[in-house]
């Protein structure tokens, strides 16, 4: 089937690019809330699912065990910019544990302000990979287990099988028939339905069928992020400004135009493709999405809506046009 157009790029008056995605909404007992497009086929949700990823750490007793952070549990669901922040909770993670930096897997990425870093004479390595959070904490957990840290990353590593198996049973979708790839930072990724993406992080938020340690996990990991929304992207990065106007939301970018969500207080899991991979479109959808559900204030309401289209200007800062959802404004009912 051929999805419809989420977000439109408008210039001089007229559309003039249009991006084609899916969406899918979840309600707290497992219900179907809203969808459009293709929500069935397996697709890879990328970073996006970092916090489901977090749940076999959590419940481990690593955090107990080596006495993290609320900041250091939201930087291990976090796709970050390598600010100062970051990758000292990262080295901060690693040291805790007894583990180092040349155990991570997660490979060398530049920072994302690159020139500054750059200027300063730094060279890239995996501890500044937006990724490195994960990394960290998964190898905490590995150190706290006694498993072997070398082969963490691999997909036959106990604790990769341990998150697929958390991720199968939150989603209610059996990864070990699903097709998988190496994401990029290494860790293996499960192709999964939007539909059952969404229901995860419905589950995540309401705790619903999860056990009593899982939903545990889940709160403690909730808590976290909400708490500290820096660590999970960081500056002028679109989670970060969402939580932050809006800190009753929880959204998780995924590369290739790939976002999740869930709103605890209601309990609601939603999950957003983009088709062509584009994150200027993923963002004002997953904002405009957020906007039609009715479990806002109006002061929340307003930020999302906000949020959901963006001026665009030139080199000059001349306002050529706007980056708009397309969503109908419709208030999905909740009950």
């Amino acid at each position: 089937m051929t999805n419809p157009v989420l977000v439109e790029l408008t210039r001089g008056g007229i559309v003039e690019s249009r991006h084609r995605g899916a969406y899918a909404v979840v309600g707290p007992d497992g219900e179907l809330l809203a969808s459009t497009g293709d929500i069935a086929t397996p697709i890879f949700p990328r970073s996006a699912i970092k916090a489901l990823q977090a749940l076999p750490l959590v419940e481990s007793g690593v955090v107990e065990h080596f006495g993290l952070s609320d900041a250091e549990i939201a930087l291990s669901c976090s796709s970050h910019n390598a600010e100062e922040p970051h990758v000292e909770g990262a080295r901060s993670i690693l040291a805790k544990s007894g583990g180092n930096e040349d155990e991570l897997a997660c490979g060398p990425q530049w920072p994302r302000d690159d020139n500054r870093f750059l200027l300063s004479g730094g060279k890239p390595a995996d501890i500044h990979n937006n990724c490195s959070g994960k990394h960290s904490g998964m190898l905490a957990t590995v150190h706290h287990l006694g498993l072997d840290p070398e082969n963490y990353w691999k997909i036959n590593h106990p604790l990769q099988q341990a998150v697929a198996k958390t991720i199968s049973e939150v989603c209610d979708y059996d990864l070990s028939k699903a097709d998988w790839g190496f994401d990029g930072c290494s860790l293996p990724n499960w192709a999964i339905p939007l539909q059952n993406m969404a229901l995860g992080f419905s589950r995540l938020a309401s705790g619903n069928t999860l056990s009593a340690q899982r939903k545990a996990a889940a709160e403690k990991i909730i808590a976290a992020v909400r708490a500290n929304p820096f660590m999970v992207a960081g500056s002028n990065r679109f989670c970060t400004i969402l939580m932050q106007a809006v800190p009753r939301a929880f959204v998780k970018v995924g590369a290739e135009g790939m976002y999740c969500a869930c709103i605890p207080h209601a309990g609601i899991g939603i999950a957003i493709k983009c088709d062509d991979g584009n994150h200027r479109a993923s963002q004002p959808a997953m904002a405009a999405v957020l906007a039609n559900l009715d479990v806002w204030t109006p002061e929340e309401h307003d930020k999302l809506k906000a949020l959901s289209k963006k001026k665009d200007t030139n080199r000059r800062n001349i306002e050529t046009g706007e980056i708009r959802a397309t969503i109908q404004e419709t208030i999905f009912p909740v009950t």
